[in-house]
């Protein structure tokens, strides 16, 4: 018994590790991403006499670089916080050492998670060694970062950044050649996934995944359908709940009314805990109804070929999609959310309404 809680509370630990990484990550590739997909929308719509072509590809030109770097920091900043998250700052400075070489040998976000659990790791132990006084203030600054960046990014260049290169290409050549029925079901299981648990640790696999070949595909210059269905299901359920809170009165709570436009604007921002509330009320019949409905929806998109060229969702990265497809895909899965609501979801009676507020969930929305 006392080997599984290690094992079970290890596993916590790397969650929790990677958890912080990937937030941290997530507003750099977003800004990155955006800006890029709207360089590259520009380029697509430059007008043809010479002095809008040359002010077009200046600001086309910037806007390309400001992404481009954002994009580029994403395995750094990763692997960082992941560091930080394991030994606070003597983790940082190896982590992103270790995280560009990730991307250099090619090994991309998965050798900068594995960076940043090795320099994590790593720097924790050297934390540990005692050091005269006269050199303890150097530790943290200066003897940790160098040793924990010179030995784990040996392994990075030797060992870690072949097989980790060949796995991920191998990944990406995988998930960019689904169409058809393929794309359907890779749509359909993210899709679930992401409504599963709402910004948690299974939303956030199938989000990762997706953003690891968001930062291929662009910097390739190309449509990132793969992340279309998940761009999709981030925004679904809280506009779905957002909504059904105001058209199906009878099956919500007075402040579930009230928090109903508040749920709508952040679906359309891409924050998927507005629908945290809802779900937390009444998981029996919520829970099935966002994986069903999120389901169906990227299965949607899958089949229609919605791509997204920004790894976030909502209605705020609508002008670097696929628009129309994805308004359909949406618009589909608003429907069916709904229809679910009233079909499923039983009334709301002040009976069922728990008593004891000390049990009210504190909800934290993480990025």
């Amino acid at each position: 018994m006392s080997a599984l809680h290690n094992t079970k509370q290890s596993i916590t630990e790397i969650r929790t590790h990677l958890m912080n990484g990937v937030s941290h990550m997530i507003p750099v590739v977003v800004t990155g991403g955006v800006l890029y997909a709207i360089a590259t929308m520009l380029s697509m719509n430059s007008v043809a006499t010479s002095g809008a072509v040359e002010a077009s590809n200046i600001v086309i030109d910037v806007l390309t670089q400001i992404g481009g770097v954002g994009l580029g920091l994403m395995v750094p900043v990763l692997a960082a916080y992941i560091a930080s998250s394991i030994a606070d700052r003597p983790g940082i400075a190896p982590g992103l050492i270790c995280g560009q070489l990730a991307v250099n040998v090619g090994s991309g976000f998965i050798g900068g998670i594995i960076a940043g659990l090795l320099c994590g790791v790593l720097a924790r132990e050297l934390k540990k060694l005692k050091l005269p006084k006269s050199m303890q203030s150097l530790k943290s600054i200066m003897i940790i970062p160098i040793a924990t960046s010179l030995i784990i990014g040996t392994l990075m260049i030797c060992v870690i950044g072949t097989p980790c290169a060949w796995l991920l290409k191998n990944l990406q050549e995988w998930l960019v050649s689904l169409n058809g029925a393929n794309a359907i079901i890779v749509g359909a299981i993210t899709g679930a996934m992401i409504a599963v648990d709402l910004g948690g640790p299974i939303n956030k696999v199938a989000y990762s995944t997706g953003v690891a070949v968001v930062g291929t595909e662009v910097l390739a210059g190309n449509n990132v359908e793969f992340f279309g269905p998940i761009a999709l299901a981030i925004c679904l359920p809280p506009i779905g709940a957002g909504i059904a809170s105001l058209l199906f009165k009878k099956k919500f709570s007075p402040e579930e009314h009230e928090a109903g436009l508040s749920a709508i604007v952040m679906g359309a921002c891409g924050i998927s805990e507005g629908a945290i509330s809802y779900t937390t009320a009444d998981p029996i019949h919520m829970m099935p109804i966002n994986i069903v409905s999120c389901a169906a929806t990227g299965a949607l998109a899958g089949g229609l070929g919605v791509w997204c060229n920004a790894a976030w969702g909502g209605l705020v990265v609508l002008p670097v999609t696929s628009i129309a497809s994805y308004l359909i895909s949406l618009a589909a899965g608003i429907a069916l959310y709904l229809a679910l609501i009233l079909l499923f979801k039983k009334d709301y009676s002040e009976a069922s309404k728990p008593t004891d507020t000390t049990d009210d969930l504190d909800i934290k929305i993480e990025f």
